[in-house]
């Protein structure tokens, strides 16, 4: 029995163009990530051989490695994705992570709550209007220093660069340096309600970068209404929409009627911050009409410098940051299907760099996920190799010989959902993204049972 060709595999393909300033690191990277990838959520003494185990250790304590030489090789081909797409949404967050559990890690910082102790990443996630994550853009990571958090008043005193808001502005100044890259496609940075910083709609940006962002703050605008909310509710309404607010608790699912406001508001400068230029903004507004009896209303206040003149424009600019849950996915999927906080690195340094890497392997696995449910008439070997779509035909059909024909991505993934426990019954939805991984953890075992049996004959 031929077995196809499965040298030209994802992490060749993501990491071939990596430039550690040793080649042997860079060789290294790309049998990190193959072999990891294969079973994300395991410790590596369980995912390595002694001698593969010993390797990675060297790799993560290497000085010479960092978050940047890392996700170079990877940026450049969502960079290559991306030039597909005409819109590109690229979504900043934070997330913690924390390691309080290892109090002899060197070099963590406090957490949000309490005495927790651990540290922080703020990502850029390209992302397609349609869902598809394309790839990461940039990764941030660091500690909080120790000590006193200060008041309210001395915070708001502080300038930009002294704080963590920073990390919006330096995300929207990295996009705009990415641009020159993908020159034919509109870059629209979207951020939660942390992103409302008036600097960052001040910030100077190129033609083709803009963003979006929810408002956290009624900011004082030049309107005879004086205040942003204020401005936008006394617009006329334009329009209705409907939004299908998932299940929740005890809470079921239910069909939510918004009404729809938009308007152009001029915005004015923090007190604290009057050098600053008074701004043109672009405002969307949907509130949820009846909502059930103890349940607060639906509400977005979006900001945008994107032109928004219609219904249509507006609906689109409601639909774009609502794909902001992608990058809050792919945490999830970093954290529990890799495990990042349950593994032992020693020091900051060696979690950064794990992470990095872990973080690529987690967006590989959502954008398998998402892929089949957007364009699942693919041929399943956009995500898999030969060796392994043959093992996974051959493991659910029970046969020998897998077929000339190369299965479609949408069954391939059914299938390796089936291996993680989905039960494709017919009222289910499609598979997430972590039966997905429990999925592909199973296929890597068949796969390798696959190659040793098939070579044989």
């Amino acid at each position: 029995m031929a077995i196809g060709d499965d040298t030209a595999d994802w992490a060749s393909e993501e990491f071939a163009q990596a430039n550690l300033g040793d080649a042997r690191l860079s060789h290294r990277l790309i049998a990190l990530a193959r072999q990891l990838a294969t079973s994300p959520h395991t410790s590596l003494p369980q995912a390595l051989s002694p001698a593969e185990l010993k390797a990675a250790y060297r790799f993560f304590d290497n000085d010479q490695v960092d978050t940047d030489g890392v996700l170079a090789p990877h940026i450049a081909q969502t960079l290559h994705r991306m030039e597909q797409t005409p819109v590109v949404l690229a979504i900043q967050d934070t997330t913690e992570f924390n390691l309080t559990h290892l109090p002899a890690t060197d070099g963590l910082g406090r957490c949000t709550g309490g005495n927790e102790r651990g540290f922080l990443m703020h990502s850029l996630l390209a992302v397609s209007p349609e869902g598809l994550p394309l790839g990461l853009l940039g990764m941030k990571t660091w500690a909080r220093p120790e000590g006193t958090k200060g008041s309210a008043a001395q915070r708001k005193s502080r300038p930009i660069h002294e704080k963590e808001s920073i990390k919006w502005i330096e995300g929207l100044a990295h996009l705009s340096a990415l641009k020159s890259r993908c020159e034919h496609t509109q870059l629209i940075g979207i951020g939660d309600r942390e992103s409302d910083v008036y600097e960052l709609f001040a910030a100077q940006r190129p033609d083709g970068v803009d963003w979006l962002v929810r408002a956290a703050w009624n900011r004082c605008a030049r309107h005879p209404q004086r205040y942003l909310w204020q401005a936008v509710l006394h617009t006329p309404v334009a329009g209705h929409t409907e939004l299908l607010v998932p299940a929740k608790g005890t809470r079921p699912q239910r069909t939510a009627r918004l009404t729809l406001r938009h308007a152009c508001v001029r915005l004015r400068p923090p007190q604290t911050r009057t050098r600053l230029p008074e701004l043109d903004v672009f405002v969307v507004h949907v509130i949820e009409d009846e909502p059930p009896a103890n349940i607060l209303p639906i509400e977005w206040m979006l900001l945008t410098s994107v032109p928004t003149h219609s219904p249509a424009q507006a609906l689109e600019r409601l639909q774009w940051y609502a794909r902001r849950w992608t990058i809050e996915t792919w945490h999830r999927v970093l954290k529990s299907g890799c495990r990042i906080e349950a593994r032992q690195f020693g020091t900051l340094e060696r979690f950064v760099r794990a992470t990095s890497l872990f973080a690529v392997i987690a967006w590989r696995i959502l954008y398998t996920t998402l892929l089949a449910r957007l364009d699942g008439d693919l041929p399943c070997e956009v995500v898999l190799q030969p060796v392994e779509w043959q093992a996974l035909y051959c493991r659910v059909h029970r046969t020998t010989r897998p077929p000339d024909t190369v299965p479609s991505l949408h069954q391939a993934i059914r299938w390796i959902a089936a291996l993680g426990g989905y039960l494709n019954r017919r009222h289910d939805p499609p598979p997430g993204a972590t039966v997905i991984w429990r999925g592909f953890l199973v296929l890597h075992e068949i796969t390798e049972m696959f190659r040793i049996f098939s070579s044989g004959l």
